[in-house]
């Protein structure tokens, strides 16, 4: 769940950083969450470990707070910041970047759904457009994201 969730804390930067609300982000810490779960039970966790203190509790912290290195790279990069010039500029790793292409990529090889990881590795690492990107990720069809 660990590196998942920074990945979900770059995502909520980035709509906090497009100014699309605290609706929008709640929803990818609820959908976030979801992500988590499903790719922890395909590795064989159990989902009750997810939802307390070290899961969910993380997950809304790293989500929230400008403390947070994945949270506050999102935000520029919602801003309009490039990548590059974000990274140059820190002095500690955001963990995020890096997990992002390599969570992706294990949720493929496992057949989860995991949009929001998704859209942050096409984000990061396809230039993909973040505004286009974004908006297709809020749009998609509410579902019961059950854990």
């Amino acid at each position: 769940g660990g590196a998942v969730k920074n990945v979900i804390a770059i995502a909520c930067g980035v709509v906090a950083g497009r100014g699309l609300g605290e609706n929008a982000r709640a929803a990818l810490i609820t959908r976030g969450l979801a992500e988590i779960v499903r790719l922890g039970r395909a590795l064989g966790a159990r989902a009750e470990t997810l939802m307390g203190l070290s899961g969910l509790g993380d997950l809304t912290l790293t989500c929230t707070s400008m403390q947070s290195r994945n949270y506050s790279l999102g935000r520029a990069l919602g801003e309009g910041r490039p990548l590059a010039a974000i990274m140059d500029a820190r002095r500690s790793v955001v963990e995020g970047v890096s997990s992002a292409g390599a969570v992706s990529a294990l949720a493929a090889r496992l057949g989860v759904e995991m949009p929001i990881t998704t859209a942050v590795d096409a984000i990061l690492n396809h230039d993909a457009a973040i505004e286009e990107t974004i908006a297709a990720l809020l749009a998609r069809p509410y579902t019961v994201e059950a854990v």
